[in-house]
């Protein structure tokens, strides 16, 4: 495990997303990418840049992926920062886990862009995705004539997973069915002045304080009867909005400010029927994941998150066709 040495470096790594009213907008974006941004990426991935939708993206393309799956990775940064340069490294490292081609959308940023711009942005993404994706495994058939269905896998953290959430709440029955399951680090599921966390003057884990979240939410949402809206706040989402939600999964450390939001999450969508799965790692501070460089429990936790999807896949026959394909490119490159 860790040293504490390593721990220290590692919040002061995390600690980039914190966003407070004495840091400028464009300081924070650029600190995020020279912080988080990384020259070679990991695993020998190939990244492109492309539009879908009229919205700039990374296409990160693992050596070996199921071409039946694909993650599309909705970025944090506190609404106001982050992007695809900065989560190329780690969206690299979660491609290759889970075995999947990878999408990364550059969306409209607050203040200048505030709700519902970034959502706005990642549905035009979506739908170009589907139709690139649908229509690439319409071309390819299983043994018995029949098409592969395609599964999409959304994956975001912190702020992002708010984005991620006004996403699929706003897709239709047709869209989610597509969905194989939802992956969040550390997510923001409540912003509303009614969190009881945001409420605290002085309230924060080892990342974020209530003042940094409250001041993100104050940018993404002006006016704070509209941060209770379920496409801000999931939290406040209701059973029938939830229908036919596909599985979810969230990753966080223990010292998380918003772990209770997690486990009422966790039993809102129990209630709808929805799987919904919480890991949570001891001793670990929000985002861990994202210092890999300093916590061994960042690999093991992206790992895990791999195995976990390859597993299910195979369980069903057309991945375990795929599975075997790529083992046969694998012997045959060796």
């Amino acid at each position: 495990m860790s040293s504490s040495r390593d721990r220290q470096k590692a919040v002061k790594k995390l600690r980039t997303f914190l966003f407070s009213q004495k840091i400028d907008v464009r300081d924070y974006r650029d600190r995020i990418d020279e912080v988080f941004s990384a020259v070679f990426l990991p695993n020998h991935v190939d990244c492109q840049e492309k539009d879908y939708g009229d919205v700039a993206c990374d296409v990160i393309t693992p050596e070996m992926y199921s071409f039946d799956r694909i993650l599309l990775y909705i970025h944090g940064g506190s609404f106001v920062g982050g992007s695809k340069k900065a989560y190329r490294s780690f969206v690299s490292s979660l491609a290759t886990a889970v075995s999947a081609k990878a999408v990364v959308p550059e969306f409209d940023l607050a203040p200048a862009h505030p709700y519902p711009f970034a959502v706005e942005s990642v549905q035009k993404v979506f739908k170009a995705v589907f139709t690139e994706f649908h229509v690439q495994n319409i071309l390819s058939t299983k043994t018995d004539g029949k098409p592969k269905v395609p599964e999409i896998i959304i994956a975001a953290d912190s702020s992002g997973a708010s984005i991620a959430m006004a996403l699929v709440l706003s897709l239709n029955e047709r869209f989610r069915a597509t969905l194989r399951s939802l992956i969040f680090f550390s997510p923001w599921l409540d912003i509303s002045e009614e969190n009881e966390k945001l409420k605290m003057r002085k309230c924060s884990d080892d990342v974020f304080t209530a003042e940094s979240v409250r001041f993100a939410a104050e940018n993404y949402v002006p006016t704070a009867e509209n941060r209770k809206n379920p496409l801000v706040s999931p939290l406040y989402a209701t059973k029938e909005m939830l229908a036919k939600f596909p599985p979810v999964y969230i990753q966080y450390g223990s010292k998380d400010m918003f772990v209770e939001d997690y486990e009422r999450f966790q039993e809102l969508l129990f209630s709808a029927g929805v799987k919904c799965d919480l890991d949570m790692w001891d001793g670990m501070m929000p985002l861990f994941e994202f210092a890999d460089e300093y916590l061994s429990e960042s690999h093991l936790a992206v790992e895990k998150i791999g195995k976990m999807i390859t597993a299910r896949s195979y369980e069903n026959e057309s991945e375990l066709e795929i599975g075997l394909e790529l083992e046969r490119v694998q012997t045959r490159t060796m």
